[in-house]
């Protein structure tokens, strides 16, 4: 390999492993997310929950704190236990496509375009009904992880 295309395939090799990172952090999120929900379904949480609730001093928060656990309420376990355990499966795929692009591997590319574009009629769904600078965001950041591994695929496909 000539020398002057040396750096250029090092910056490529940050790039896929800064967006391995990112899957590692979705896959801890909704680890994070699977085990609140499990941990949602244990009796005696409710009742600390509503007991930190009484503890807040501010009004304001102990609304809001109030409405969360109101919203709670009307979840049933079984909507957690599909919670929890749907958080583990994408965490899985998450943590998969990680590895897959900290090792540099094309399938790896290949399914992260598929799931992340999978995901972007929800995500613009949902920034349709409830717009916030966090939701712009994410869906600006998985369009771009899209638009660089299709350049990429398409660079490596013209090259092999």
């Amino acid at each position: 390999m000539p020398a002057a295309s040396r750096p250029k395939h090092r910056a490529h090799d940050r790039m896929l492993r800064a967006i391995a990172v990112f899957k590692f952090f979705k896959a801890v999120l909704l680890v994070t997310v699977g085990l609140g929900a499990f941990e949602l379904l244990r009796p005696d949480v409710a009742e600390r929950a509503h007991a930190w609730v009484a503890a807040l001093s501010l009004r304001s928060e102990r609304v809001a704190a109030q409405d969360l656990l109101g919203r709670l309420d009307g979840v049933g376990s079984a909507h957690l236990e599909a919670l929890g355990a749907g958080s583990f499966v994408y965490a899985t795929v998450f943590a998969v496509e990680g590895v897959g692009l900290w090792r540099a591997r094309r399938w790896a590319e290949y399914i992260t375009v598929v799931t992340t574009l999978s995901f972007v009629p929800l995500e613009a769904h949902h920034l349709l009904r409830h717009p916030s600078p966090s939701g712009v965001s994410a869906l600006t950041l998985n369009l771009a992880v899209v638009v660089y591994l299709l350049a990429r695929l398409r660079r490596r496909g013209v090259s092999e």
